[in-house]
């Protein structure tokens, strides 16, 4: 299960940071992504850390504004988004994949709504 939170409405050049609680898997084994999807559009990655090494992976669009990052003793994958646009408009999900020795299953939270106005 993947609960996320933290979203909301900020203003552009806001801040806004996404945490996502996992629970009922090895979590420090599987890779963890956070993806979003805006109204009429597909959902894309925006960012991803993998779950041997910690390596970190971002859309070109977010490098240099958002950082993704993982507690494992927490069970807790974070998105920190600095300098929001209106762009960043969008339904957030958290997403796991777990080892391809493992099958690489998949598990999808619920969304987080994030909103960029002024």
């Amino acid at each position: 299960q993947l609960v996320e939170s933290g979203g909301g409405l900020v203003q552009p050049e806001g801040s806004l940071r996404l945490s996502c609680v996992a629970s009922g898997f090895t979590f420090s084994r599987y890779a963890m992504n956070w993806y979003r999807q805006a109204l009429g559009k597909e959902r894309e990655l925006v960012a991803g850390t993998s779950g041997v090494t910690g390596s970190t992976n971002y859309v070109p669009s977010v490098k240099g504004r958002f950082t993704i990052s993982r507690d494992n003793a927490k069970n807790t994958v974070y998105l920190q988004m600095n300098s929001l646009k209106p762009e960043d408009t969008a339904v957030y999900y958290c997403n796991a994949v777990a080892p391809a020795e493992w099958g690489g299953r998949t598990y999808w939270g619920q969304g987080t709504q994030v909103t960029v106005s002024s």
